[in-house]
């Protein structure tokens, strides 16, 4: 019998990473990971293949970790927006509190959410560097959560080599070391002393992660806790190097994924005999349900996540959505459908590339060395493409294509798996109630109100149906979709203006100049973001001085969203020199958030007039 009788209910350790894609560790393949600890705990508990994140960047994902809820129905999914969440929504170690559960963690929240201090004291006993099992009563059941940050990218690519050899490489045994050319460089980097230099950082970090996660493991067993302890292991996301972390492919979402069950307790896995590889498909919802049903805890009713342990476990799910929104200051919106073999991701903003302008990776010496490569053309066409407007939708056989280099959406041989997934997308997107198919601007006015959760749920504040219609066309060209954008440009509905603008930035210029003037009349619209796209449009094309002052003056805007919009498009216009004086002063106004002095240091940082380094973030 699976249930538990409250004195028999196990402890529960989660072991957390950052940054870390499957493909990284030795059990999933790699052999030229060193990750003997890791390895250890998925050849003694149960591997998952199909484990993804919700979102490819950390806030957005640890706030579905700890509330259970999905980005795109909280409305969480920019980092570090930190808008409001109903009183209901709590963190769900609050529940495993009331039924005696002690709770800790060490030491990360960034939960991505308002009033984030009050929410961690509700969740845990103890929230801390410090914090562990050891504050807990005498048998009393606990759970723990430990994050190492070893592997994030702050130490694989971020900040300086020399930091990183002070905080990764020094605390390596030599023989623990990766060489340079000791591992195999993914096809869409180019191969140079340089980049291996660069790339073996991932590498080393890993192993020092696993060092680390084996010292945890010791002191559980020191303690005499192992025997009575179920673990988790995972990462928050996938690997934070450029293409990876931020993007809405397999790459930023699919994670490491290991549950380890001590004898007692492997009675309660549906997975048969340990070192068994599931590839049932695990997202970050399921994480919550699957926690309080181990505990005993009843699962709140907005918990829409699977039970994965025990007699509640769940039915398993034949598809994912999965989601990629705004990263520091580059804003963008990809919903993608996977079934574990297959990633399907629809970019709704395309006309940005892979290799988005995103400041904390700029400073990356990694990302120095890319750019250079393709500024001096010698990167191969797979490296280049990075740097070209994305597809509208991309379909990758992660089976047969594991670094995602052949996109299949325009394969007649897979005509029907395209079309089941794009079916399911915009089912799956519909039915949720996205809510960020609303622009950032309008999510931070409504949240000085009301939650987004609440406010999707109404089709008069929200008609999903209509805004999704007309955000659907964003990225698909030709002439009849710009007559149909165009006509959008003129709906009651300002979501649908919206996204009529958005759809037009993709389009050739040979369709968009028989509109100019309905592109002009949109300078004057009284929904900004339409203005400010608009402007983009008329700029990017045919330089006109009406377009300059406006992406100018809101660029200027006390609204930190707006200026931030208006300085994004602004980035990756050709014609940037008449925007440096603009830049510069908004750079030195006073009360700018992060993301808008982060995009004007990427706007100067491309044209030389600032150094693309650490210093220049303080």
């Amino acid at each position: 019998m699976n249930s538990l009788i409250a004195q028999e209910r196990p402890n529960i350790l989660w072991i957390t990473i950052e940054d870390t894609s499957p493909q990284f560790i030795g059990c999933y393949g790699n052999k030229n990971a060193n990750t003997p600890v890791i390895d250890k705990l998925a050849k003694e508990g149960f591997r998952f293949t199909n484990a993804f994140s919700t979102g490819t960047v950390c806030s957005p994902s640890r706030s579905t970790i700890i509330t259970g809820v999905p980005t795109y129905k909280m409305g969480t999914g920019n980092h570090r927006s930190k808008y409001p969440i109903p009183e209901f929504i709590k963190g769900f170690p609050n529940y495993l509190k009331q039924k005696g559960y002690y709770t800790s963690n060490n030491a990360k929240t960034d939960y991505n959410i308002a009033n984030e201090k009050a929410f961690v004291k509700d969740a845990w006993n103890e929230s801390s560097d410090t914090a562990s099992w050891t504050g807990r009563d005498v048998n009393q059941p606990f759970f723990s959560v430990f994050n190492f940050v070893e592997s994030h990218q702050s130490r694989t690519m971020t900040m300086p080599f020399d930091w990183y050899e002070k905080n990764v490489w020094n605390h390596l045994p030599i023989s623990d070391r990766i060489a340079n050319d000791a591992f195999d460089m993914p096809p869409f980097y180019n191969d140079t002393p340089e980049m291996r230099k660069q790339f073996a950082r991932v590498y080393n970090a890993i192993k020092l992660t696993d060092n680390r996660i084996g010292a945890l493991l010791e002191k559980l067993e020191k303690d005499n806790l192992r025997e009575n302890t179920i673990i988790f292991f995972f990462s928050d996301h996938g690997e934070g190097m450029p293409r990876g972390k931020t993007n809405g492919i397999n790459l930023g979402y699919r994670v490491p994924f290991v549950i380890w069950f001590p004898e007692k307790y492997k009675h309660l896995s549906p997975w048969g005999k340990p070192g068994a590889v599931s590839e049932e498909l695990i997202n970050f919802e399921d994480l919550a349900p699957t926690i309080l049903s181990l505990a005993g805890a009843e699962v709140p009713e907005h918990f829409k996540g699977r039970v994965l342990i025990g007699e509640h476990r769940s039915k398993e799910k034949d598809h994912l959505l999965l989601s990629s929104d705004r990263s520091d200051n580059s804003t963008d919106l990809v919903r993608t459908i996977t079934n574990g073999r297959f990633v399907y991701s629809r970019n709704f903003m395309p006309f940005m590339p892979e290799m988005r302008y995103i400041r904390y990776m700029e400073i990356g010496d990694i990302t120095k060395h890319i750019r250079y490569d393709f500024k001096n053309k010698k990167l191969n066409e797979l490296q280049k493409r990075g740097f070209k407007p994305r597809s509208a939708e991309v379909l990758y056989d992660i089976e047969n294509d594991l670094w995602e280099t052949k996109n299949l959406a325009n394969n007649p041989e897979y005509k029907s798996v395209l079309e089941t997934m794009r079916r399911q997308l915009d089912m799956e997107i519909q039915k949720a109630r996205d809510v960020h198919f609303i622009p950032e601007y309008e999510i931070g006015l409504i949240s000085k109100n009301e939650t987004l959760y609440e406010y999707r749920m109404d089709d008069d504040n929200y008609p999903i149906n209509r805004v999704y219609s007309a955000a659907s066309l964003s990225g698909k060209q030709g002439k009849n979709i710009v007559e149909k954008q165009i006509k959008l440009l003129e709906s009651y509905n300002k979501l649908e203006r919206y996204w009529a603008a958005v759809g037009l930035m993709s389009q050739d210029v040979n369709f968009i100049k028989h509109h100019v003037n309905h592109l002009e009349k949109a300078l004057k619209n009284t929904y900004p973001p339409v203005a400010i796209t608009a402007a983009a449009i008329l700029y990017k094309n045919f330089n006109t001085d009406k377009a300059f002052e406006v992406l100018k003056n809101f660029s200027e805007s006390d609204n930190m969203d707006l200026a931030l919009m208006s300085i994004n498009y602004m980035i990756y216009m050709e014609n940037k020199k008449p925007f440096i004086e603009t830049i510069k002063n908004v750079l030195a106004m006073p009360k700018r958030n992060y993301n808008v002095k982060a995009a004007c240091l990427d706007f100067l940082g491309i044209l030389g007039l600032v150094d693309n380094n650490i210093a220049t973030e303080n």
